[in-house]
This record gives structure tokens, sequence and C-alpha cells, in this order.
């Protein structure tokens, strides 16, 4: 029985900040040729149906940022989705630390290029929403089939 007044494990504290959408994501990672494929497609729908999507010089890769709980189920060919809770990665695009490589400090380049880096194709200031995962299933497996008949024209 608890007494008025009294605090229970289940309470929350109010000075603690709750989660918002862009604390905890997952990550879907595909090629970069078939990600740029799917971000168009995306893109030429109703516009809504693309959220942030970063691009991995190094890797080639695109990371499109969905809901998080979508690795659980995730199983489309070709692709991962990782569970981060948030960790590892800002939404919040950050500058490049002084003496970082791509910086003129180090290269005398401007950094502009995108050489070697993970940079933002899709900040999060002009999609605060996660992508959803249906559509960009959608989105992928359309992408893959566009990809493949251009190879095979060839």
């Amino acid at each position: 029985m608890v007494e008025a007044g009294m605090e229970t494990s289940q309470s929350i504290d109010p000075r603690t900040p709750q989660p918002t959408p862009q604390a905890a994501w997952d990550l879907v990672t595909v090629p970069a040729r078939q990600g740029l494929e799917a971000v168009d497609i995306l893109r030429r729908g109703d516009g809504d149906g693309v959220g942030p999507v970063l691009h991995d010089d190094d890797g080639d890769t695109l990371g499109f940022l969905v809901p998080p709980g979508t690795a659980a189920g995730w199983d489309v060919p070709g692709s991962t989705c990782t569970g981060t809770n948030g960790r590892g990665l800002s939404l919040v695009p950050a500058p490049p630390a002084p003496g970082a490589p791509g910086t003129p400090e180090t290269d005398g380049s401007d950094g502009a290029d995108g050489s070697d880096c993970t940079c933002w194709l899709l900040p999060p200031g002009e999609s605060d929403r996660t992508t959803d995962p249906a559509v960009l299933r959608r989105a992928l497996g359309e992408a893959a089939r566009m990809l493949e008949a251009a190879d095979n024209c060839r």
C-alpha cells in the first residue's frame, strides 16, 4: 500500500528530460547507389516520405533514420538495420574539430567537397522526422528493380 505523498519507483522526476523522437532511432544502411535511387523515389512521392539521410563516402553507403524498434523486424535483402537507441550520433550537425581530416588545417581544402566524411544528405533541419519503414521498404524494392533493369540493358 502506498501512502499519500510517497513516491514509488514508477514515478517520473519532472527534472528528467523526456525523450524526443530525435533522441532514439534505428539506422537502415544500404549501398549508396540503391539508397540514392530510393531517396529520389521517396521525394517524388508526396514529399513527406523521407526523413534525415546520412551519406558515408568511405563506405559508399546511405543511412536512413527510421523509428526505434525497426531493427527487430527488418529483413530487406542488401540492407542492414541497426538499433542505436540514440547513441553514437547527434542529430545536430557539429562543426568539424580543428585538425580533423578534410579541414583546412590538415589538407589545405575547405572541407566542402565532402571527401572522406559521413555527411548529411538530407539534414535533420530539413526533415525532423524519421522515414516510415514500410515506405522505405517499398522504395528500396523499387530502386533495386530499377537498378537491375538498368544493369541488364548494358
